[in-house]
């Protein structure tokens, strides 16, 4: 798998116009443009996603990663590209699509 690799200044929404952001996690080496590589150790939390199903609200809340087994590893765990397969979840884990990245670093690290 290739791509550029997603960074804590990465934009990253939910398909339903809702805004992801990262809990803020140390890493103790990678850094691209001043920013921390994201693993798929951390947790995306989706806010103001409007998706309703019959007229109940069923937001996206977060975002989970599924990157191969055999990726590059950032303290432990497995980088997370642009590429990455990824779906976004409400709060009871139901699946509501894959997010959207918007913005990655054109000067990033790429991998591939």
């Amino acid at each position: 798998m290739s791509g550029k690799v997603i960074h804590a200044g990465t934009q990253i929404g939910c398909p339903h116009g809702g805004r992801a952001g990262t809990a803020p996690t140390p890493s103790r080496g990678v850094l691209l443009d001043g920013r921390t590589a994201v693993n798929d150790s951390v947790v995306h939390t989706v806010t103001g996603c409007p998706h309703t199903v019959d007229g109940v609200p069923t937001p996206c809340t977060s975002i989970r990663w599924s990157p191969p087994t055999d990726s590059v590893r950032v303290d432990g765990a497995p980088v997370v590209l642009e590429t990455t397969p990824a779906l976004c979840y409400t709060a009871g884990l139901v699946p509501q699509g894959p997010p959207v990245v918007s913005s990655v670093t054109p000067r990033g690290v790429v991998c591939g």
